[in-house]
């Protein structure tokens, strides 16, 4: 037993002076392709930015069964913007923005209301009654 601890010791600290082994790293063998990327060119020919935007546009929606109606036009010559947006609020008021924005002077708003507020009585919803879905039919004794 004395010499199977004896042994096992000796094992032991001959492993701590052994030299250690360090495989080299693998080499790839496999070179991946250098990627290439080439954008399509438009299929249009727009004409390059000459200087500041100049554009207009407008728009609305009005739709009687939902009751959505808003709008929106705006014109911008260079750095000098002006337009206006409305919507239809739910209290029945009509609310318009108009604004401008002159170079660096920031966006200045002017809101207007048109019409009055009008807040109508609760209703309470209708209660969901279902109708059965089986025909009743006498029966006589």
């Amino acid at each position: 037993m004395e010499l199977f601890f004896v042994t096992a010791l000796v094992v032991v600290a001959s492993a701590d002076n052994l030299p250690s082994y360090n495989p080299p790293p693998p080499t790839p063998s496999y070179n991946p392709p250098t990627p290439s990327y080439n954008p399509p060119r438009p299929s249009y020919n727009a004409p390059a930015p000459s200087g500041p935007a100049q554009y207009n546009f407008n728009w609305a929606v009005k739709d009687e069964y939902s009751g959505n109606d808003f709008g929106h036009e705006e014109t911008r010559n260079g750095y000098d913007t002006q337009g206006s947006y409305y919507v239809l609020l739910p209290d029945g008021r009509l609310q318009r923005v108009n604004y401008n924005v002159n170079g660096d002077s920031g966006y200045v708003a002017q809101v207007d209301y048109e019409g009055e507020a009008q807040y109508p009585a609760h209703q309470p919803a209708p209660r969901y009654q279902p109708t059965p879905s089986y025909q009743p039919t006498p029966s006589y004794a």
